[in-house]
Parts: C-alpha cells; structure tokens; sequence
C-alpha cells in the first residue's frame, strides 16, 4: 500500500507524463492532418505501388514526370492544381474543357488540341495514381544513361540458338584436320632426321641398308587403295554434312531482320519511353495473333511530335494526312511491313494463351526487344525450342481455379512443380491441326 505523501509524490508526475504524451500525439496527428490537408493526396507505399501500375500502364505513352513528352511533364502536378480538378480532367478532360474550365481549355489550346482519352477510374484509383506522381516528383531525375551501340552484338545475339551452331562444328573439323596435318608434318621430320642418321652409320646389314635407302613413290602413294578411299570417304563426310545443316535450317529464320519501309525504333518506344507492348499491339492479350499496329495508333502521338521526321512524313503519306490543315484526305495506302517471326501453317501458336494464361513476358520469345533499333528474330522458333520450353516452364495456376484440379492430382503424385509438359504440352495435337 501507498502512503498518502508517496501518492501525491506519484501523482504530479503521471499527470505531468500524460499531458506530454497527449500533447506529442496531438502535434504528431496535427501535422499529419496538416499534410493530408495541404494537396489531399497520401503517399502510403501501397496506394504509390497501385499508382505506379496504373501511370505505366496507362500514361507513358504521353506523360514523363520530369520531360515533356506529348502531354506537360507531371512534376509537382499536384500543387499546380487542386486534386478535385485533377480527377475531372483524368476521368474526362473533353467534358471538362466543353465546362468552359478555363484552365483546362488553356491546356487544350496550348498542346494544339490533342485529345487526352477518357480514364473511366475511381477517385481511390485517380488518387493512386497522383501518389505515385507526388513520390516521384520528390525525387532527383536521373541521368539518362549513355547509349550503346545498337549493333554492337546484335548479330551474336541473334546467332546463339538452343543447341550447338553448326558455325561450331565446322571450326572444330577444322581444328582437328590442322592438328592431323601437323602430326603428319611431325612424323615426317621425325623419319627424315632418323633415316640421316642411319645413313651415318656403318654396321648397317644388307637388309637394314636397303629399307634405308628405298625411296618413296610419291606416285604409288597418292594412287593408292588406302589414299583415294580416305579422300572419297572425307569427300562423303563433308557432303552429307552440309545437306543435313541445310535441312535442319529450312525455315528457321533466326536472325532475320528485314528493312522495313518505315523506320521504327523499339529502343526508343518500349525502351526509352516505356511504352507497354499492348498499347501497340492491341491483340497480343486477347487474340491469336498480336497484330500489326494501325497507322491511327502513330498518330495518336504523331500528330504532335516529330513532325517534321522523314519517317513520320512516310506514315502521313501513307493515311494521306496533312499536318498543316490537320485533316485526312482519301487517297490512302497500306504500309507494307515486313513480316519477320514467321511460323508454319501447320503449327498452331495463341498469343492470348501465352501472354494472358501464361503469364509470359514478351522477352521471353522475342528477346530484348526494347533494346533494338531494327528488330531481329531473336529465338529460332524450332520444334524444339518449343519443347524445350514446355518441359522447363512452370504452369502460372495463381487465380486461375481452372487448374486446381490438375494441381491437386499433380501433387499426389509429385514433388515437383506442375510444368506444361504435365498437362499435355508434349501432345502432337496441342500445335498441329
């Protein structure tokens, strides 16, 4: 028990401890209100994470944080406007500039009219995404890194295949006919020093002196049974060797990389820009073939940057547009690409399946495609590649109840993970009609 003196001792100082403690919280919870208050904006590491999703995703194409790419640069966007009016103008900037907003028609009329695309988004996403743009606003733009040489490898690159290159081969066939030639040349100064020094000597025999003196037929030699079989055999050898190579690489392309009739830079689109595969190639997700970009995709930057590239004069021939009016005539032509991954008719490939289900990256098949100025085909595309990746590639089974069956089953009998194979991947019929 206390006494009364050591109770009032006691009690000043819990009161003195709880009005700080009351008073760090209040100061601490104040400033926090105070930051919330100030733009409305939190920058919590989850809501940054979702927001950085959605900018790569949805606003590279035209926004960087820190250069002005077709829309302003996004640095501190924040407190240049309030976030209410950065949600209208992200949910619907035509609505708002048909409002009369007089920034936003400023805006509009200042970047020649370009249309932004409505963003059907909620405020959590829209505030997300504005997260994300705050956190990296705060921080020092890094240098852009010098630029290789965009050849230099290339062709390396595009030449290692899945199995051993015939190139390789050859080189050691090679290797191994020098080093035969030498021996042979070895032997012969060999038998040459020795046969001096015998000559030398003068307790040779009869039959001893005969062997040492005999001359060799050159004639008789090359004309042989031993000779003229060997030459027909390597002869043989070199030619079966040549057809077979040949055989193999009917079809396989690996390393082609064609002149396109419009110049297109992958290195600066996906690569510098970040511009994400599917805003080009609109089918890689949802459709068998990934698709060759339209031209009206181009223009949705290109009516405003470049426009005076030679290359992007070719597109504007080709839609017969007229940068100066702005308007479209209807003398138009197709762009005629070069095709350059090319597979069999009787091969079935889904690029939904693989991409979507699958879970693949696009450098998984088509290399490091956002490093190439002119793309090349990377892989070989061959049988069996294909194989290969379907015995070494695990099943992607996260949210997809489809395979939870097969994963149950799987594991009875296994320890290992589910790969394609497991699932009939190896079967004739799953890419032969």
């Amino acid at each position: 028990m206390l006494t009364k003196k050591q109770s009032m001792s006691i009690a000043p100082r819990f009161v003195l401890t709880s009005v700080t403690y009351l008073l760090f919280l209040f100061i601490s919870f104040g400033s926090l209100a105070q930051d919330e208050a100030a733009d409305g904006i939190p920058t919590d590491d989850a809501l940054v994470s979702a927001g950085e999703s959605l900018f790569k995703a949805n606003c590279t194409q035209c926004h960087a944080i820190n250069e002005k790419v077709i829309g302003p640069a996004l640095k501190d966007v924040h407190e240049r406007r309030s976030k209410e009016w950065l949600i209208s103008w992200i949910r619907n900037s035509q609505k708002l500039i048909q409002s009369g907003d007089e920034t936003a028609v400023a805006l509009w009329e200042e970047y020649n009219k370009t249309a932004m695309p409505a963003y059907p988004f909620s405020d959590e996403e829209i505030t997300s995404l504005l997260s994300y743009v705050k956190v990296e606003s705060s921080k020092e733009p890094e240098a852009a890194p010098v630029a290789a040489d965009a050849g230099a490898g290339q062709t390396g690159t595009a030449a290692s295949g899945d199995s051993v290159s015939s190139g390789y081969v050859t080189a050691i066939l090679v290797v191994l006919i020098v080093v035969l030639v030498l021996i042979l040349v070895v032997l012969g100064l060999i038998v040459s020093v020795l046969t001096k020094y015998l000559k030398d000597q003068k307790d040779l025999d009869g039959a001893d002196e005969e062997i040492v003196n005999q001359r060799i037929n050159l004639q008789k030699v090359l004309t042989s049974d031993f000779v003229i079989g060997s030459v027909v055999f390597l002869f043989v050898a070199l030619l079966l060797k040549t057809a077979i190579d040949g055989a193999f690489t009917i079809g396989v392309q690996q390393g082609y990389q064609p002149t396109q009739p419009i110049a297109f830079s992958h290195k600066i689109h996906a690569g510098q820009y970040e511009i994400d595969c599917n805003y080009c190639h609109t089918g890689v997700r949802k459709s068998k073939a990934a698709n060759i970009p339209s031209a009206n995709i181009c223009m949705n930057c290109h009516t405003a940057i470049k426009t005076e590239s030679p290359e992007i004069q070719k597109i504007y021939a080709a839609i017969d547009y007229d940068p100066s009016t702005g308007e479209y005539g209807e003398n138009t032509k197709p762009i005629e690409w070069v095709r350059i991954h090319n597979l069999p008719d009787l091969a079935y490939f889904n690029h939904s399946q693989h991409v979507k289900v699958g879970g693949l990256e696009c450098q998984t098949c088509h290399g490091p495609i956002e490093e190439m100025d002119v793309v090349y085909q990377y892989s070989s595309l061959t049988m069996g590649w294909c194989i290969n990746c379907h015995r070494e590639t695990e099943v992607n089974t996260k949210d997809n109840e489809y395979y939870n069956k097969l994963v149950e089953l799987h594991a009875e009998h296994s320890k290992e993970p589910m790969k394609v194979e497991d699932i009939g991947g190896l079967e004739c019929s799953k890419c032969h009609y």
